[in-house]
């Protein structure tokens, strides 16, 4: 129809017929009625000849003696004299014996239209072609960052179990289960992690928590549990930090492990009260802050001036208060209700809530309610008839 090298413009005309007639009849009543009529620069077969107008191409129906149907004639002119060709083609009042109307419809820019599928087809391009191999300079950086992480590990005893650089020179230790662990923790400082790597705790693992304050900061979930009673039993444990509930600590984010460690919990605190059959967790109160009764009078002024910041301390501020505490993930009071309205308050509930400390009984119709929130734990006064547990919650008991 037109050359894709040349042609700029495609020109689109109507056409209407009072008769029957054939494509070359059309086709004659161009060149007849234009010829001459714009000047020999512009002479229709003079432009065809020369390639500055393509062929003319005509498409025709004929239906109840009308004839009707449309031009295309490309042209690699310029726009004025492109302009000035399609509107001297609507002078064409009769095709053959019959007369005729022709009327411009519109003039297509071909470059426009191979410009918008150039623009698509890139489009499609980029999202198939280019999706995972696209350059990302954090993901450089980081590739080589992680490379001078692993150079930084260290190999500690006949075991040779993973370590960070500095735990042998720091006064304590961060332990997890693994390599990966210990790499997460290095990708934000942290240089003093050593890895358990199983059950089976190493011998040098022992030795260091004899010497060195020992945190253990281990996955949120069935054998970071065995893991922990594990060395509990072995080794000289200073702190328990716990990690989300169903989450690895090669997972976590900086912010997450910050808290974590941030709510280390005593190991003396849970070391006659890891979980239950039930899945509860026991711990007493009063191992993270003294009662109001016990605490000397400026103590007492400055707790009443400083809101609790820790889960231990929302614990013991909630204690035999008969009140309801929210809590959000940096431990802020989102909701404070009283302790037996806490159906109710679940309704009203908004924000991104962490968990839940109340000073009543929770059974099991309640802590179904508090399970479709998404908490990761719920403290209380005490848990009876559960029969279900959720697995992602962790429960404690307020002793």
């Amino acid at each position: 129809m037109y050359s894709p090298e040349t042609t700029k413009y495609l020109i689109h005309l109507t056409l209407q017929i009072e008769g029957v007639v054939d494509k070359p009849d059309v086709v004659g009543a161009i060149f007849g009625q234009t010829e001459g009529l714009l000047g020999e620069d512009l002479d229709l077969r003079d432009l065809q000849r020369t390639g500055r107008v393509g062929r003319i191409d005509v498409q025709i129906t004929t239906k109840r003696g009308e004839t009707k149907g449309e031009i295309l004639i490309s042209s690699s002119l310029d726009r004025a004299e492109t302009a000035l060709l399609a509107s001297s083609l609507e002078t064409i009042d009769r095709v053959g014996p019959c007369t005729a109307r022709v009327k411009v419809d519109r003039i297509e820019d071909i470059r426009v239209t191979k410009r918008r599928k150039i623009v698509e087809r890139a489009k499609e391009l980029l999202l198939e072609d280019f999706d995972e191999g696209a350059i990302n300079s954090d993901d450089l950086l980081d590739e080589v960052r992680e490379v001078i992480r692993i150079e930084k590990l260290e190999y500690l005893g006949e075991e040779r179990v993973h370590a960070g650089p500095n735990v042998m020179a720091s006064d304590a230790i961060i332990i997890v289960e693994g390599r990966a662990d210990v790499i997460n923790l290095l990708r934000y400082g942290i240089k003093n992690a050593v890895a358990v790597e199983g059950t089976n705790v190493p011998r040098i693992i022992i030795d260091l928590c004899s010497q060195k304050t020992a945190t253990t900061l281990l996955d949120g979930d069935r054998g970071g549990e065995l893991i922990l009673r594990e060395l509990l039993q072995v080794a000289e444990i200073d702190f328990v930090a716990y990690s989300p509930r169903g989450k690895s600590v090669e997972e976590m984010s900086r912010k997450e492990i910050v808290k974590a460690l941030r709510n280390k919990v005593p190991a003396e605190v849970i070391t006659d009260h890891t979980p239950d059959e039930e899945g509860v967790e026991r711990i007493p109160a009063g191992a993270y802050a003294a009662t109001e009764d016990e605490q000397p009078p400026e103590q007492q002024r400055e707790r009443s001036q400083k809101p609790p910041s820790t889960l231990g301390e929302h614990m013991a501020d909630v204690r035999n208060r008969n009140i309801a505490r929210f809590l959000s993930p940096d431990y802020t009071v989102l909701l404070e209700s009283n302790a037996t309205d806490v159906e109710g308050a679940l309704q009203n509930l908004n924000g991104d809530v962490e968990g839940l400390v109340v000073d009543r009984i929770i059974d099991q119709k309640l802590l179904d309610q508090i399970g479709g929130r998404d908490l990761e734990f719920v403290a209380a006064r005490d848990f009876k008839g559960i029969i279900k547990r959720p697995l992602s919650i962790r429960l404690i008991k307020i002793g």
